[in-house]
């Protein structure tokens, strides 16, 4: 049995690794590990919460639904959250839903269900005010998306007015943006005509054409959308059915699946399920699994909701595709911070619609114990990755010319010694920024999109940078002229002043922003922001000590560590100070209160507020010294319950905590 200790230590490593997979799925669109080890890594997090209940804390991705959103949108507060669902990857998992609900409900018979393909794409809510499509918003993080109304408008297959007469008031449609496979192949072909980079799979392509800032592009994207649901409405009845519902959207102008039918019990389910994977091969978009929706909308709301989804609702996932293939000799890569990483170069196989020729090997531990050889015939499998993994070698067909994979001695990109430390399974290159590879990827993150924001510093041109001698800190960015840059490749006049326009815009930035471009180890977005939001400043940050630091929300032992350590490097603190003296600025913020009148109050918001948005009301009781929690327990003191608070408010009810209702929390705030 695994110690209280244990599981806590555990649960922090895996709580900042799935937020980071989270954020690089969800927002970056670029995710960096399968499906199969997300999943594999979110199951063991439940199975150590349900083992260890009082560690389940509000921050944990348990208790969230997608990604954050991406700065260059307007921030959308969804009237109704838009959820994630639960996983279901057997028949027992199924069966065990099943079970769940029935007995919840006290029903002996048969329960209907409305089942349909699950489309892999991006999910969008769109408003219409009597009839006309006046706003679109991505998922986020279920309670805020990103406003993407103009590119929701130039989807053809998004009505910008409904065809049906005499529909509410308000009518919120929820559905998936996805883009059709022979569409994913022409625009993929089109960019390596231009030279330009193509995209992995199409719900990448789907992701990122809607994440467009020139509606024009997404326009010009073969784009299309699916209805699966709705989710405010007001003024005006729908059926009652989830089937009859989507005959409703389908009259209203929307495309539904034609796949979609209503299956009655455990065994019309995984008929369904049977019959949708036989035909998934020849269906015009790629789907990941198949869902179930209890029909009846009256036993939906009975059954509720969990902190991030619907008890009445779950995913059937499909087993991930595999193919063989030769495995035609291993190469090493340099990650960021210096991990060494297995890859196998592959003889080109089409997997589940996309030609893959890499996949990752993980680390020596996995080559051992899975007996790789450069010469292998393997399985590779796929469930919509980036990288797709090598399953396990066939050994019936290998041959006596295979050779044994030789683990490098020393870094591939600079020379450098490996290391490797006890007990731990991966190979580190040490040279930090003296290694090109690490430097080149710590500059690309340093100026990303939700760093500080360098548009149009790429990749190439970074290469550029570094294998030129021209730049080897973030510090040398700033230190750029007209001159050295209008010298490199595919860089006229004109876009090397642009470029230090863009260096020179983005020296005025926020403080968790440039705490994220620092690129201290599992410090993602979130942690940033929630380190500038605690300290306040920089400084104050610097000068903290590791408990200091585990008293910041998501902050853990593990990650609490790599923060003192980079600070108390003298290296870093001199980049620092060269960058500010460069003019690099940010605002201080002003830091949540440590003692005020809600001091070791715990709080928790549900439902809408009229008068200010819930992120304020969330900053305002951190203000006063109170803690913001995203879900209720026996530790919640309060519960704010705005209009039409859901599941949290009747379990507050039914816990005996202390309600609030609007009035209250503004006469408390004032």
């Amino acid at each position: 049995m695994i110690t209280r200790e244990d599981a806590a230590k555990r649960l922090e490593e895996l709580k900042a690794k799935l937020r980071e997979f989270s954020y690089q799925y969800h927002t970056l669109d670029a995710p960096t590990v399968s499906d199969l080890v997300y999943d594999a890594l979110y199951q063991e997090l439940l199975n150590l919460e349900q083992s260890f209940p009082d560690l389940l804390t509000a921050d944990s991705p348990s208790q969230k639904v997608g990604g954050e959103t991406l700065a260059a949108f307007e921030t959308i507060v969804h009237d109704l959250p838009m959820l994630s669902l639960a996983n279901a990857f057997s028949r027992e998992d199924l069966e065990k839903f099943i079970d769940r609900i029935t007995e919840r409900l006290e029903i002996a018979t048969e329960l209907e269900f409305n089942a349909e393909p699950k489309i892999d794409g991006l999910a969008i809510s769109l408003r219409y005010e009597n009839g006309r499509l006046v706003q679109a918003a991505t998922r986020g993080d279920g309670l805020r998306g990103e406003n993407v109304t103009a590119n929701a408008q130039a989807i053809k297959a998004i009505p910008h007015r409904l065809a049906l007469s005499g529909t509410p008031n308000i009518l919120e449609v929820r559905g998936e943006v996805y883009m059709p496979i022979k569409g994913f192949e022409t625009l993929n072909e089109q960019a390596k005509q231009k030279e330009e980079k193509t995209f992995a799979n199409p719900r990448n392509a789907a992701a990122g054409s809607m994440r467009q800032l020139d509606p024009n592009i997404t326009a010009s994207r073969p784009l299309s959308f699916f209805a699966y649901g709705v989710g405010r409405v007001e003024g005006g009845a729908l059926p009652n059915k989830h089937s009859e519902i989507l005959q409703y959207l389908k009259q209203c102008g929307f495309v539904i699946s034609e796949q979609q039918r209503v299956v009655k019990g455990l065994e019309g389910c995984l008929d369904f399920y049977n019959q949708i994977a036989a035909m998934r091969q020849h269906l015009p978009f790629e789907i990941d699994g198949v869902v179930y929706k209890v029909n009846d909308l009256a036993l939906q709301r009975e059954l509720g909701f969990i902190s991030r989804a619907p008890r009445w609702a779950i995913a059937h996932k499909f087993p991930a595709q595999e193919v063989e293939t030769l495995l035609e000799k291993v190469e090493f890569q340099v990650g960021r911070t210096g991990v060494i990483t297995p890859v196998a170069r592959l003889t080109p196989v089409l997997v589940g619609g996309v030609t893959v020729s890499n996949a990752t090997l993980h680390n020596k531990d996995e080559i051992l114990r899975k007996d790789i050889h450069e010469g292998d015939f393997v399985i590779v499998r796929r469930a919509g990755d980036v990288i797709p993994e090598v399953v396990r070698v066939v050994t019936e067909k290998r041959s006596s010319s295979v050779k044994p994979v030789q683990m490098p001695e020393f870094c591939p990109s600079c020379g450098a010694k490996l290391l490797e430390e006890e007990g731990e399974v991966a190979i580190i290159c040490p040279a930090g920024w003296n290694c090109p590879t690490q430097r080149k990827e710590s500059l690309w993150h340093f100026s990303s999109r939700n760093a500080m924001n360098i548009d149009g510093l790429g990749r190439k041109i970074i290469d550029q940078l570094v294998d030129d001698g021209l730049v080897k800190s973030p510090a040398n960015l700033y230190q750029l002229t007209v001159v050295q840059l209008a010298e490199l490749d595919r860089l006229a006049q004109k876009s090397a002043e642009n470029l230090i326009n863009e260096l020179n815009k983005s020296k005025n930035t926020t403080l968790s922003r440039f705490l994220f471009a620092l690129g201290i180890s599992d410090v993602g977005q979130a942690t940033a922001q929630t380190l500038a939001q605690h300290f306040g400043s920089l400084e104050a940050i610097m000068a903290a000590d590791i408990e200091s630091l585990q008293r910041v929300q998501d902050v853990g032992p593990i990650v609490a560590n790599h923060i003192y350590q980079y600070f108390q490097d003298q290296k870093n603190l001199e980049e620092i100070n060269v960058l500010k003296g460069l003019g690099v600025n940010w605002p201080n913020e002003a830091p949540i209160a440590k003692e005020g009148k809600l001091t070791g109050k715990t709080f928790v918001l549900t439902g809408t507020l009229s008068s200010l948005s819930r992120d304020e009301a969330k900053a305002r009781l951190q203000a006063l010294g109170a803690k913001v929690a995203g879900s209720v327990s026996k530790n919640t003191d309060v519960v704010v319950a705005g209009e039409s608070a859901g599941s949290k408010l009747e379990k507050a009810q039914e816990l005996g905590i202390e309600v609030w209702d609007e009035p209250k929390l503004i006469e408390t705030l004032s």
